[in-house]
């Protein structure tokens, strides 16, 4: 079982040590982050929290998920592997996307 837990609905306001101080209360918190926009520097709402062991995540995702934190009440669920984006989809490598048409 995975180690790593998606936080959603999070409050702008919630910050990594928020997370951390939350999931520490059921184990060993490894890391806690706030996923945050690059340019802005404000939350997206959602975070992920990385524990030592699947028990740990377990017992996280009974004790808050749909929990209230900040006003506002969060979804903990395991968080899914990344998918890589690599390649731009079902696009041919001229990048135009025209296969087997002209191109006028």
């Amino acid at each position: 079982m995975p180690t790593k837990l998606y936080v959603g609905n999070l409050a702008y306001s919630v910050t990594n040590d928020d997370l951390r101080d939350l999931f520490s209360q059921v184990g060993q918190v490894q890391s806690a982050t706030v996923i945050t926009d690059k340019f802005s520097g404000q939350s997206k709402g959602f975070g992920f929290v990385e524990m030592t062991t699947a028990d740990e995540v377990a017992n996280a995702i009974r004790q808050y998920n749909d929990s209230e934190l900040k006003g506002r009440n969060i979804k903990v669920n395991e968080a899914k592997p990344r998918e890589s984006n690599f390649g731009g989809g079902n696009r041919d490598r001229s990048g135009g996307g025209n296969r087997g048409r002209n191109r006028w």
